[in-house]
Parts: C-alpha cells; sequence; structure tokens
C-alpha cells in the first residue's frame, strides 16, 4: 500500500509572498531589484501562474530576509508539519 503525502498550499505559499513585498512596502520592482529576479517571474508566482523553482525561492527568501524555513511552513498550512508526530523516545 502506498501512502501519498498531502499536496502542498501552493496558495499559501503565494499569498505568503504577496504579504510579506507588502509589509515591506514594496512594489514588484522592489523584489525584483533586491532579488535578481525579473518583475515578470514575482508577478506570474504571486497570481499562481507558475510555482518558481527552488533557486527563485532561495533568492526571495533572502531578498525578504525571511528564513527559509519559515518561508515554507505555508506549504503545511492545512495538514500538520512533516514529523509533527516524531517522539525521539525520551
Amino acid at each position: 500500500m502506498t501512502i501519498l503525502p498531502p499536496d502542498p498550499d501552493l496558495d499559501a505559499l503565494r499569498l505568503e509572498l504577496g504579504r510579506l513585498r507588502a509589509e515591506r512596502g514594496w512594489s514588484y520592482d522592489e523584489l525584483a531589484a533586491r532579488s535578481g529576479l525579473a518583475r515578470r517571474t514575482l508577478i506570474e508566482i504571486e497570481q499562481g501562474r507558475t510555482i518558481g523553482t527552488l533557486k527563485t525561492w532561495h533568492a526571495l527568501a533572502h531578498a525578504l530576509d525571511t528564513p527559509f524555513d519559515e518561508l515554507f511552513v505555508t506549504l503545511c498550512h492545512e495538514h500538520d508539519l512533516p514529523g509533527a508526530g516524531y517522539s525521539s523516545g525520551s
């Protein structure tokens, strides 16, 4: 029997990107300049037309000065985080 992981909440991730950008008062142009990414790429990610690559999200996390894991925790918005049920046995 195969047990598949839950689907990642990609909408929550893109909305978090928009929230972080807006929280800083940055336009797409400002985030593009700080991240080295194309303005069009940022718009497409925030509007859900593309997911972006790991390298893209790494650049965004640095530009936003946000820990990578805190950014990606939004992927598990609708379900438990991996390892949440793990017990070290202590």
